[in-house]
């Protein structure tokens, strides 16, 4: 026995109502921390003027640099560091726990160092991706993404009337609450539809990211993503002038971006690159290298991949803001504010109706 469609709509009403009281508020949350976030660097920059005003070394100069905050206290328990350019002209690390230290590109100074328990960026990004709670929180984090883009096709199916009322249908009204309340929550539900689809979707991929490459390399029929080859650990010390040498004789038309140190179960060393037409700030492609002999073995040239590929590498930077100029970037930090709008009408819209209801005696 099948449900009726009267019956169904109101189960759906009733779902869509009680996810967006419950989970909607949770979402409304992380879309506000990242539109904060779409202005993180401008923003450290404005707060470090002392960093960002700095002079960017050569190459080789900053080679030396890194070769001195390895061996120095401070460069112990690195897992990774963001290479210096003309927007932030400093060793950036960043260390186990989310935890993030600054060092001179010049010299290898230790110049700042932020800790996520009291940096408001570095706390508003933790909750962002993570919910400050790791890897739970980040699969909490896909759960609640899901649930935002039920809400937006149930809502959109829910709010259809036909065709011919569509645009009749969602005229704004005043009064009386319920009415306003529920028109306001409709108007911006559907006209901003398509962005929040962007947004919420793209962020969606960002919780299961590993799954979703894998998937678009498997439905366009292009083989798994090449991991670097396994190189025992090198105990001698590593020439890191060499490296970055090697590494831009490499790829000369690219910036180098991010440096992965090796691990005590793998001692080659990945650096992120970013060729001429990537989207990618910190480019999706890279090199693999051995320490021990500043050799490259291998790599990614992300512009090469298939279409699989090439999708995968531009959810990132549509969601967070990287491709598409100011214009993109304001249009992305209004959107993440839509949701708290849509959850505080549907509120005031839930509590009107609830109001107007007669009371039995």
């Amino acid at each position: 026995m099948t449900p009726s469609p009267r019956r169904f709509r109101s189960a759906l009403k009733t779902l869509h109502l009680w996810l967006g009281l419950s989970l909607g508020l949770l979402l409304a949350l992380v879309t506000l921390s990242g539109s904060v976030l779409l202005f993180e660097q401008p923003l450290f920059a404005a707060g470090h003027p002392e960093l960002a005003s700095r002079s960017l070394p050569d190459l080789a100069t900053q080679g030396r640099s890194l070769q001195a905050i390895l061996s120095s206290p401070e460069g112990k328990g690195l897992r990774g560091l963001s290479l210096p350019d003309a927007e932030l002209p400093v060793w950036e690390a960043q260390e186990r726990g989310g935890n993030r230290s600054y060092f001179d590109a010049s010299t290898g100074e230790l110049l700042l160092r932020r800790s996520k328990s009291g940096d408001g960026l570095l706390l508003l990004l933790d909750w962002h991706t993570h919910l400050l709670t790791g890897e739970v929180g980040e699969t909490v984090l896909g759960v609640v993404a899901c649930t935002g883009l039920f809400m937006l096709f149930s809502g959109a199916w829910l709010y259809w009337p036909g065709r011919r009322r569509a645009l009749k249908h969602l005229k704004p009204h005043a009064n009386p609450p319920v009415l306003r309340w529920a028109s306001f929550h409709r108007l911006v539900g559907v006209a901003a539809l398509p962005l929040l689809i962007v947004m919420i979707g793209t962020g969606t991929t960002m919780a299961y990211r590993g799954a979703v490459r894998s998937g678009l390399a498997a439905a366009f029929g292009e083989p798994a993503p090449a991991k670097p080859p396994r190189i025992a650990p090198t105990a001698a010390t590593i020439d890191w002038p060499a490296v970055l040498r090697a590494a831009q004789a490499a790829a000369p038309e690219a910036q180098l971006t991010r440096l992965t140190l090796p691990s005590k179960d793998n001692g080659s060393v990945v650096l992120r690159i970013r060729r001429p037409g990537e989207w990618n700030l910190a480019g999706r492609s890279s090199l693999w290298m051995d320490p021990g002999t500043a050799a490259v073995v291998g790599g990614v040239d992300a512009t090469k991949l298939g279409p699989g590929g090439r999708l995968a590498d531009a959810l990132f930077p549509i969601h967070s803001a990287a491709v598409g100029g100011m214009t993109w970037r304001v249009m992305a930090c209004f959107t993440g504010l839509l949701p708290m709008f849509l959850l505080v009408t549907g509120f005031l819209f839930w509590r009107a109706r609830t109001r107007r209801r007669p009371r039995l005696p």
